[in-house]
Formats: C-alpha cells, structure tokens, sequence
C-alpha cells in the first residue's frame, strides 16, 4: 500500500510516520508512506496556497491549483506516464489503479471501523489536509473521491485526522501487527465494544483477574469474552448494538443482561 499526505506540515506526518506501528510497517515494505508539502507546487514567487472569498466573508480559501497540481505530482510519482490531461486530473493511473483522494474536513462523513477496513484493501490513499477556512468547492467537485470528519469538532489542519485515519488502516495490513487476531478483535471490528483484559499478577491489591481466566477452559472463556462484550456495549454504546450481527446465543445474554440476572 502506498499512502501520500498533501500538507502545509510535512514535518507532523514525518515523526509519527517513523515511529510504532507505522515505523515497523515501513520497514517491513508493507507500507510506503510520503508528505508532500503541496506549497511546493503554489506556482508563484511568494508560494502562497491560499487566497481571500469571492463574494467576501472572514478567512483564506485553499487555491484549487496547488492542490491539484500535487496530486498530479503524486500520480505521475507513483504510476509514471499517465496520459492526457482528463485522465490525469480524474487519477486513472496507466496501471488502471484509481486511488482513493481523501479530503479531511469537518463536512466530511464520520469516520469508523467499517470505513477503515474498507481502506485497507485500497492500494493507495492520498489524503488533503487543509487549512485556514476551508477549500476551493472545485477541489471538492472534482478531484477527491471521499470526504471523511473525524467528529462534529473543528481542528487546526487536517494532519491529525489524516494520521489518525493513517494509523486505524495500517494497523489492519497483514503482517502490521505482531499479533495477527489483535485487529479482528478489537473494538468496532466485532460491531461490539471489546472485552476486558487481564494479565500477571492474578490479584493486585485485593483485586482478582476473573476466575474463568484463570480456568485454562479456553471455550468457557470465549463466552465469557463474549458476554462481556455485550455487558461492555449495553453499558457504554448502546446504539452499536443496533446494527451488530448478534446470535441467538447473544440475544438471550442481552436478555439476561438487561434483567440484570448475572447467570
């Protein structure tokens, strides 16, 4: 997979790219990961990538044409020769690769796991983090393919989202993690909150790791697993239990849970 950030800061992406999970998928060749400082290509003497409203109104607006001419960059960079222009400004590459152009922005649709995984089998992402008030609507119109917020809040620049967003999907390539079943169960990937977790000492000032944990009954354990799961979303995030695939066997502990009857 190869992952390209278009910002003012390039040097934000750099440190996390290097570090933890994405530092060691990089390493492995799992993942390219690139910053592209899209001043880069401003197209004038003072570099400036942004510009005041037409109409009027407070703030700087992101010129469409630095933005479109670094991804251009990036296309070229990543596929070669690309072919007429129309193609080139749509991003169908001459391998037939058309990457997802990824625009953070608090407009955008709500970020989750389903989204994510459905990323993660993309072969390449190109993320536009803005800044100032916003962006030119052609940016929009006619060149991203998603638009994605990461909640109803406003932020500086789209950097930590992006890396945010970055950070969820790497996570998912196989071979990212050292642990291969730690992605399946994580939290929204079931559809559920996940279980708790215990490890060593098995009590800590008077406080003891559940007795099935310690049983070695590992079918027991997965349904107690299970049904903490459950108990854990009914409690915290109801509304995920809405549109979670659920079992008969977990309609009936939902059952048990909501009478509050522990058996």
């Amino acid at each position: 997979m190869r992952i390209d950030v278009l910002t003012l800061f390039p040097e934000m992406c750099e440190s996390v790219f290097g570090t933890s999970i994405l530092g060691k998928a990089c390493e492995k060749g799992i993942v390219s990961l690139n910053a592209v400082n899209f001043r880069d290509f401003s197209g004038n003497k003072h570099n400036s990538v942004d510009d005041t409203p037409y109409g009027g109104g407070g703030g700087m607006v992101l010129k469409p044409d630095p933005i479109f001419a670094a991804v251009e960059h990036v296309l070229k960079e990543s596929a070669g020769p690309l072919g007429d222009q129309e193609s080139l400004a749509t991003g169908q590459a001459a391998s037939g690769v058309k990457p997802r152009i990824i625009l953070m922005c608090p407009q955008g649709k709500p970020y989750n796991q389903r989204i994510a995984e459905e990323l993660a089998r993309e072969e390449h992402l190109i993320f536009i983090c803005g800044h100032y008030e916003g962006y030119d609507e052609r940016i929009r119109e006619h060149l991203v393919t998603d638009e994605l917020s990461m909640g109803d809040y406003v932020l500086t620049g789209g950097e930590l989202p992006a890396l945010t967003v970055i950070d969820s999907v790497v996570r998912l390539q196989p071979g990212a993690l050292g642990n291969e079943t730690s992605a399946v169960s994580d939290s929204f990937s079931t559809g559920l909150l996940e279980y708790p977790h215990y490890t060593r000492p098995a009590e800590f000032r008077g406080w003891k790791v559940p007795d099935i944990l310690l049983s070695g009954h590992h079918a027991n354990i997965e349904v107690w697993r299970r049904e903490q799961a459950l108990k854990r979303t009914l409690e915290r995030r109801a509304d995920l239990l809405e549109t979670a695939e659920l079992s008969p066997k977990d309609l009936q502990a939902l059952k048990r849970l909501k009478e509050n009857d522990p058996q």
